[in-house]
């Protein structure tokens, strides 16, 4: 094998673990951000989430407190009931050890 095949053999080899694992990344579906919630009404929220290599599932956080362990990468999940006001929803994306790998996905909601 030619010097130049070896490389590009070794550099693909090398690279190709990267290229398919995928990015990490979360996607909240629905609700939007800033989107007015019904406090009567049963809130879903919708995500999509791509661990990464080095996340394992994810939590899901309302006002800064877990609130769920979410291991399905693509789903729904029904929120608590929520007080009228402003709240802070949040998935982030964690190891087997349940610690934050850094990414997460947070959006605002205002509960009437």
């Amino acid at each position: 094998m030619s010097m130049p095949r070896r490389i590009l053999l070794l550099a693909f080899l090398l690279l190709a673990p990267t290229a398919f694992a995928g990015e990490t990344s979360v996607k909240i579906i629905s609700p939007a951000d800033g989107a007015r919630l019904d406090a009567m009404a049963q809130n879903k929220l919708a995500y999509e989430v791509h661990p990464g290599q080095k996340g394992d599932h994810t939590h899901l956080y309302v006002d800064g407190t877990e609130t769920a362990i979410l291991r399905k990468l693509k789903g729904a999940v029904t929120l608590e009931t929520l007080p009228p006001g402003d709240h802070d929803i949040c998935i982030k994306v964690v190891n087997k050890a349940h610690t934050p790998v850094g990414v997460d996905k947070c959006i605002k909601v205002t509960v009437q």
